[in-house]
């Protein structure tokens, strides 16, 4: 694999680059944060211009936390904006790589297969990012990280944890320049996928970098972390055996349709009943318009003040389906039999599990409701996502979308949980 070439490539503090865009300002010279002041000082930043960042304001932080001291403009979320923005910029990959080379990891990131290329653009590996980062700064005005290395990690942990603080934000990782530049790094969570979970359960082995796992006997790691300690293993070696190709090939034996939301206030039990109603019929109607069935449910309630604090559960259903009254009911007894009366609510979370082509499964039919019910009923939803589909998603609703407590009608008109 050392003779392979992978980039990974970032936006800088991307919803912030593009809000300063916008505004005709530089992310490096303009204090600016992607938040929605709507919410009150405790509004989380989307993002941080890095003009900000270097005066220490860090990302994810809460309005109240950055100084007094610091004028600095409040730029709204536009979430539509941002992804017209991420579309536009993948375009500008186009225009330089195969779209089977180019994995979008997220709205702000990209791998590309470079080695294709090198022999092409007459090039290496630093000199084609370089390449993209110009097109992408030529295009949006946006400036961009990028990490080259000879696998997939390499790429990505250059750029993570190096890149940032290089002038000219790349660089270049081999297996050797990882063990010279990367083994003793610390913290060990700066690195992909190793979060605090898993570094304190190193921890209890005297292990605080990359270079320690490399020293621990593989048997302990496989006890301590299962088929896991691989991928750990691996990384600590600079190994990544994964391609683009492998990702753009892989299909999960299984998947899930999930739905989840963070409310702004507390909501009894009987309020967020009614949540559970509209969020899980958001999941049927997806389930219906895909022409999926499913086995199973899950649902979690987490309670006000106590993040830690919450309930749910999963269930497996008596047999595939996609029949709305089966999964209703299934949802309301798993939320009776769950969630705690008389704590005050501020997240729900519900899950389809097992979800397969309908076409793919046995199917079973209730003795006690025909067939024709059954079709009723799904065709209701059917019409439901076509008319929502033609006109938008509010244009039907059931009555209860329209109860004080009732949350459908504004998520529909927000993007990622934000105004567009």
């Amino acid at each position: 694999m050392e003779n392979q070439v992978y980039m990974c490539i970032d936006l800088k503090s991307f919803y912030a680059s593009v809000e300063c865009a916008a505004r005709g300002l530089d992310p490096f010279r303009t204090d600016l944060v992607v938040a929605d002041p709507t919410r009150g000082p405790g509004a989380l930043c989307l993002a941080v211009s890095p003009a900000l960042k270097e005066k220490g304001v860090r990302n994810r932080c809460r309005l109240y936390e950055i100084p007094s001291k610091y004028k600095y403009i409040i730029a709204p979320p536009h979430m539509k904006m941002y992804m017209e923005v991420s579309a536009d910029i993948y375009k500008t990959y186009l225009k330089y790589f195969a779209k089977e080379d180019v994995y979008a990891y997220s709205i702000d990131e990209c791998f590309v297969h470079v080695t294709p290329y090198l022999a092409l653009y007459k090039r290496d590996g630093l000199s084609i990012a370089k390449m993209a980062m110009d097109a992408v700064y030529k295009r949006t005005g946006i400036c961009a990280t990028a990490g080259v290395g000879t696998n997939l990690f390499l790429a990505k942990i250059g750029m993570d944890i190096l890149a940032k603080h290089l002038p000219t934000h790349i660089v270049y990782l081999d297996e050797a320049l990882f063990r010279e530049k990367m083994w003793h790094h610390r913290p060990i969570t700066d690195v992909w996928n190793i979060g605090g979970g898993i570094a304190a359960r190193l921890a209890k082995y005297g292990v605080y970098d990359l270079h320690g796992i490399t020293l621990l006997p593989e048997k302990l790691l496989y006890r301590e972390f299962g088929v896991n300690a691989e991928f750990l293993i691996d990384h600590a070696w600079g190994r990544e055996p994964c391609t683009i190709a492998d990702i753009h090939a892989y299909r999960p034996d299984a998947r899930s349709l999930s739905n989840g939301q963070v409310l702004f206030e507390d909501y009894t039990y009987e309020d967020a009943s009614l949540l559970v109603f509209e969020m899980a019929e958001t999941l049927i109607q997806q389930l219906l318009d895909e022409c999926l069935v499913t086995k199973g449910i899950s649902l979690y309630a987490g309670y006000s003040g106590r993040p830690r604090m919450g309930s749910g559960g999963t269930r497996r259903l008596e047999s595939w389906t996609d029949v709305p009254e089966d999964i209703w009911k299934a949802f309301d007894k798993l939320y009776k039999d769950k969630v705690i009366p008389g704590m005050g609510i501020r997240t729900i979370n519900l899950s389809l599990n097992d979800v397969v082509p309908a076409g793919s499964v046995p199917r079973y039919f209730s003795l006690f409701r025909s067939e024709a019910a059954e079709e009723k009923q799904k065709n209701v939803e059917r019409v439901m996502v076509e008319v929502k589909r033609k006109f938008g998603k509010n244009a039907i609703l059931r009555g209860i979308d329209y109860l004080p407590k009732a949350t459908l009608r504004k998520r529909n008109t927000l993007i990622g949980g934000h105004h567009e």
